[in-house]
């Protein structure tokens, strides 16, 4: 079936939009302008199920897991990137990725703390000849030294040493990253350290992952090429009694050292949404990390979809005027659908809700607020969830050159028919 609209009905919905929007001081041609500089990094995790390129036979651990098995999954770095050239061209804008350290290209298993920018050079030629950015994780799960649930906390001092060398050489590949591409590389570490029941014990594991981070973050490196990020949990699988890598420790962390505050959004209680901590947090640090993503009832990294929450979080990105010092990154992973649809879904969602938070006539709502007419600021709030939002963003897919409506799905699946399903 055709969903792709004429174009001749895209600009004639557009025309209208934009005159109901410019009644109420909205510039429509401004906030798709904006949109196309605010880069989303896409996380190479959703194309193979977390299992990666280090030893992809391994299996899962550390509080992570993927549900499902949508036949198509990407078996090694060629067919993840034809993957992702894919996705790419189903989404609007320019974006960046979002490697992890078990994603390395090399001929044969490296230890983790010996991994060098070299095993990643084929990343960087990728990233170049697509105009790409490029982000990187520490990966400290799915090994055999993690295997217990700790790792930098970890009482063994030999363990600890691994996994803070593990770090350091991620930073360096970061900073690679940076240098090659001329734009700073953000290194996210996140680890899953804590106890499946109430420990005896919560200082001391505290205290020996300040130690290794400060370890691992000894080393000055150019904040051009490479930012560090520090990513907070409030519980996981195997870690449901308690996470030595807390929202109040990383925060309290990254305060201190000036470091980026990762917040995910399915890191914290259900109802708890991180859209409120955003103007708070950037009071005291320069520049935060997002990973946007879906919590249903847990930790559970649904594909983002239009909700409120996903909204809240654009509206107070926008709101705070923090489009340069807020960097977004999108972490989910669903093997029960086709896995490139799922990056194109999630994406394209991230952007709707930036360019609706885009198109709110902020000086008149906070005219209403600072005159106390908290009436008219709600009825404005609830008549812009009618306006025409859909046909601006139709407009900004078909400038951009990508699928109007639900037309991107007939590529997908053009492409799980030619591509995916002859991976068997």
């Amino acid at each position: 079936m055709n969903f792709q609209a004429s174009d001749k009905q895209i600009q004639a919905a557009y025309k209208l939009a934009q005159e109901r929007y410019a009644a109420l001081g909205v510039d429509t041609n401004a906030a798709m302008e904006t949109l196309k500089s605010a880069p989303i990094s896409l996380h190479c995790w959703q194309g193979d199920d977390v299992s990666g390129f280090e030893d992809p036979d391994r299996g899962l651990s550390g509080g992570i897991m993927a549900t499902g098995n949508y036949p198509g999954k990407a078996r090694n770095i060629d067919e993840l990137r034809s993957d992702l050239d894919k996705a790419y061209s189903l989404i609007p804008g320019r974006h960046r990725l979002a490697l992890h350290g078990s994603y390395l290209d090399a001929e044969r298993r490296i230890p983790r703390d010996e991994i060098l920018p070299a095993y990643f050079a084929s990343w960087v030629d990728w990233a170049k000849a697509n105009d790409h950015g490029l982000d990187f994780n520490q990966t400290l799960f799915s090994h055999e030294l993690a295997d217990d649930g700790f790792t930098l906390s970890h009482q063994d001092d030999g363990i600890r040493q691994f996994w803070i060398d593990h770090c350091i050489a991620c930073r360096d590949i970061g900073a690679y990253f940076g240098a090659e591409l001329g734009e700073a590389c953000i290194t996210n570490l996140w680890i899953p350290d804590g106890f499946k029941d109430s420990p005896a014990d919560r200082l001391g594991p505290r205290q020996r992952l300040l130690e290794s981070l400060d370890a691992v973050f000894e080393k000055e490196i150019n904040p051009a090429l490479n930012l560090d990020a520090v990513e907070c949990k409030l519980f996981g699988l195997g870690s449901e009694s308690y996470v030595v890598g807390s929202h109040e420790f990383y925060l309290g962390y990254a305060v201190t050292r000036q470091k980026l505050l990762c917040l995910d959004a399915g890191h914290f209680h259900p109802t708890e949404t991180i859209a409120d901590k955003l103007s708070s947090v950037l009071l005291y640090l320069p520049e935060i990390l997002l990973h946007v993503s879906r919590g249903v009832r847990w930790d559970s990294d649904h594909v983002v979809t239009l909700t409120d929450d996903l909204q809240a979080i654009m509206q107070e990105i926008v709101r705070c005027d923090a489009l340069k010092r807020v960097h977004i990154g999108l972490d989910f992973f669903d093997a029960s659908i086709n896995r490139i649809g799922a990056w194109a879904i999630g994406t394209r969602n991230a952007c709707r809700g930036l360019l609706l938070a885009l198109l709110e006539p902020r000086d008149l709502l906070r005219s209403y607020e600072n005159a106390g007419d908290y009436t008219g600021r709600l009825a404005l709030l609830e008549e812009l969830k009618g306006l025409p939002f859909g046909a601006v963003w139709d407009y900004y897919c078909a400038m951009q050159g990508v699928p109007v409506g639900m037309a991107f799905m007939d590529e997908i699946r053009e492409y799980e028919r030619t591509v995916l399903a002859q991976r068997g």
